[in-house]
């Protein structure tokens, strides 16, 4: 019974996290939680303005999941892209890894792009980070010297849920324009 238990509850978490909503049109809440989760995370980490400050682009998203057991595990969220600081896009991404780890994990997600040029490059809809890249997981009052590497910075605020992994994995970027 245990068994069963473990596997749907994992076959939901997979639903929820591949699982989509249709977009029709241009909803202004949208913007607004966009903003708001940009503005957790320099409430968060004032350091972070710099990046808002001085970006050429950035990609934002509020509300990301993942979650994995035993050796698998996945994670999915939707957010918004800006560039010059107004917004251009809707995206996703979506997250697969392997290795030990177990558990769950709702957290805000926030990847800079230094140039034009590395804006261009997420633009084009394949744009992945891999397990060279490292997330900064943003901490209350905790200051970093962290840089862009090949001219991205990401940066990750946990809001709730456990998870215990030692992977290796990556995230792949949707781009969508808006309309």
């Amino acid at each position: 019974m245990i068994k069963m238990v473990k596997i749907a509850a994992l076959a939901f978490l997979f639903a929820g996290v591949f699982s989509t909503t249709a977009m029709a049109g241009w909803d202004p809440a949208e913007e607004d939680n966009a903003r708001t989760a940009a503005d957790s995370f320099k409430k968060s980490a004032p350091w972070l303005s710099r990046y808002f400050d001085t970006a050429y682009g950035y990609a934002v998203f509020p509300e990301a999941y993942k979650g994995g057991y035993f050796i698998f595990g996945a994670g999915h969220g939707k957010g918004y892209v800006y560039e010059n600081k107004k917004f251009v896009a809707r995206s996703s991404v979506t997250q697969l890894n392997l290795g030990p780890q177990l558990g769950v994990q709702y957290f805000s997600e926030v990847v800079f792009f230094k140039e034009q040029v590395d804006f261009e490059k997420f633009k084009k809809e394949n744009f992945e980070l891999n397990a060279q890249f490292t997330a900064i997981v943003v901490t209350a009052g905790v200051a970093t010297n962290t840089d862009y590497s090949n001219g991205v910075a990401v940066f990750v605020l946990p809001r709730a849920g456990v998870m215990a992994e030692a992977t290796f994995g990556g995230q792949k970027f949707s781009f969508n324009p808006s309309k």
